[in-house]
């Protein structure tokens, strides 16, 4: 099959609905830079090949048929708009080296808050929305310009490790996942639990953290069943109108 008729494929058109669906949720919860960032979805029968956002639009108007199928040299295989370079080394290099088949990458700003801190990450044993990533963020400490080229892509891949989300030093995050409900749940959770930690510490008072052996169990009590994330997609679904 050719990449024009993967494109156009009854399966593939559903990701490109529900990646376009992703960014708008994003735009709607206050999540966009602009038109900066970017989400991609790998296609479910070719890790190198995945579908990403255009170059130039809003996240609030994208529609699944502005999603753009790239290989994971940047070629764009179908669609009718531009990549963005930048999301070209940071995406083709994380899927290919961590395996995820989800990557969302945002500058959102309670998250980014935590990356300019000398932790340069969530605390995981503050809130209960943090806790269910206890276990699961890994942090690059060192920023190093602007992603302009394939080497700064596979140093922040290769920093990330094993995680699902990772913390960028002065930059923003990536939040990553097997499915595209579930990351975006986590993606939202995640900014959410680092706007509590970012009110708490602004408060001046002392923290109250839980033990790790506590955080590990409400994670694990959390991400034991999904289904509240796919209930959460199916309701965005409902809340902004596709395009």
């Amino acid at each position: 099959m050719n990449a024009q008729h993967t494109y156009d494929s009854a399966a593939v058109a559903a990701l490109r609905a529900d990646l376009a669906l992703a960014l708008r949720a994003a735009d709607h919860h206050g999540l966009s830079e602009g038109i900066c960032n970017h989400f991609s979805v790998a296609l479910p029968d070719a890790s190198d090949r995945f579908l990403i956002n255009p170059r130039g639009l809003h996240w609030s108007e994208v529609g699944a048929a502005d999603i753009v199928l790239v290989d994971a040299q940047g070629e764009v295989l179908a669609g009718r708009h531009a990549v963005e370079a930048t999301a070209m080394y940071i995406h083709a290099a994380v899927h290919r080296i961590t395996g995820h088949a989800v990557v969302l990458h945002t500058h959102m700003p309670y998250a980014t808050a935590l990356t300019l801190t000398a932790d340069r990450a969530l605390d995981t044993t503050l809130s209960q929305g943090a806790m269910r990533f206890h276990g699961r963020i890994g942090i690059d400490p060192h920023y190093n310009g602007l992603a302009l080229g394939p080497e700064e892509g596979e140093r922040i891949a290769r920093a990330m490790g094993r995680a699902e989300v990772a913390f960028l030093g002065n930059h923003g995050v990536v939040v990553c996942g097997a499915r595209l409900d579930h990351a975006y749940d986590d993606l939202y959770m995640l900014e959410r639990a680092c706007l509590h930690e970012v009110l708490a510490r602004s408060t001046g008072r002392p923290l109250a953290p839980v033990d790790a052996q506590l955080a590990a169990r409400v994670g694990a009590q959390t991400l034991g069943e999904r289904l509240q994330s796919e209930l959460f997609f199916k309701a965005l679904g409902r809340l902004l109108p596709a395009r």
